[in-house]
């Protein structure tokens, strides 16, 4: 598609890195996504707008909002928002390095990094825990169903909406755990990735199964592990062509629904929350006609 900022379909790529910045001033503004948008090619580089940065430029994205923050028993899920997200994918880190610096340089003084993680692909797309990570995600058209925006007018058709956390693992805590019991929070066995029935029903893949809601709720996971001294987790990312099928999945998650929450939470939990509008692409380049700009 050719509206679509197309890493966002693509395949994970071997290392990224996830950039997030705050607001620090408004008063050149329209000039900073402007000089930014000159080096979205969509497919390398990827970014997102916060409410934030909409509200600053006097606009409005129908169902871009702020994350939800959820607290129920033992379960913190926080809300952190901030008013960029820059996604920058690599075979190179050297590449990676220097496209960030040069980000953070052209952003400024409009935008101040926050913070900045650096991902990778992990043995095939397996999550830290030995997991496989996204198998369930929808394919091919399906794929665009779900994660892009459709039928909603120039400047919004082919643009997304995308939920991003940070989840540091507990890996003292995992290796404790029997095979048995890391199957049970997952509800698949690691040796072959195959689901089981007498998993219980906090086990992940029921928590999350997209179309046992209703209506269904699939999302395109795109989450990466990350790992930074001897702490590690996953960058968790989904996109959706809104965020309910995301709220719907995290409120059973929590537990709000039905008093079970995911077994995940056993040994992981997210640091931070956040939402973003990924614009579409028009003719190559970054279309931010939906902010007049």
């Amino acid at each position: 598609m050719e509206t679509v900022q197309l890493g966002i379909l693509a395949s994970l790529p071997p290392l990224s890195r996830f950039l997030t910045f705050s607001l620090s001033s408004t008063d050149e503004i329209r000039n900073s996504i402007r000089e930014i948008s000159t080096m979205v090619d969509g497919e390398n580089l990827v970014i997102g707008l916060g409410l934030s940065t909409v509200r600053a430029l006097g606009k409005n994205i129908e169902g871009l909002k702020l994350f939800p923050a959820i607290s129920t028993k033992g379960i913190d899920i926080p809300s952190t928002p901030v008013a960029l997200w820059c996604w920058i994918r690599s075979e190179d880190r050297g590449e990676i390095f220097h496209q960030s610096r040069l980000l953070e340089t052209l952003l400024a003084p409009t935008f101040v990094l926050d913070d900045c993680i650096d991902s990778f692909t992990f043995d095939e797309n397996r999550d830290l825990s030995g997991y496989e990570d996204g198998t369930e995600n929808p394919q091919d058209e399906d794929a665009i169903k779900a994660a892009i925006v459709q039928q909603q007018g120039d400047g919004l058709d082919g643009s997304s909406f995308v939920a991003v956390q940070k989840w540091l693992h507990d890996f003292t805590t995992f290796d404790d755990m029997s095979p048995h019991a890391q199957d049970d929070c997952f509800g698949r066995h690691a040796s072959d990735n195959e689901e089981y029935d007498e998993a219980p029903e906090s086990a992940h893949v029921k928590r999350t199964a997209q179309e046992s809601f209703m209506p269904e709720a699939f999302i395109l996971r795109r989450s990466m592990p990350w790992a930074d001294g001897m702490d590690g987790g996953l960058n968790f990312l989904a996109f959706g062509n809104s965020f309910d099928a995301f709220e719907a999945i995290l409120n059973r998650m929590s537990g709000n629904e039905d008093g079970i929450p995911d077994a995940l939470f056993s040994f992981t939990r997210p640091l931070t929350g956040s939402y973003f509008w990924c614009p579409p692409m028009k003719n190559g380049a970054l279309d931010l006609s939906a902010l007049d700009l």
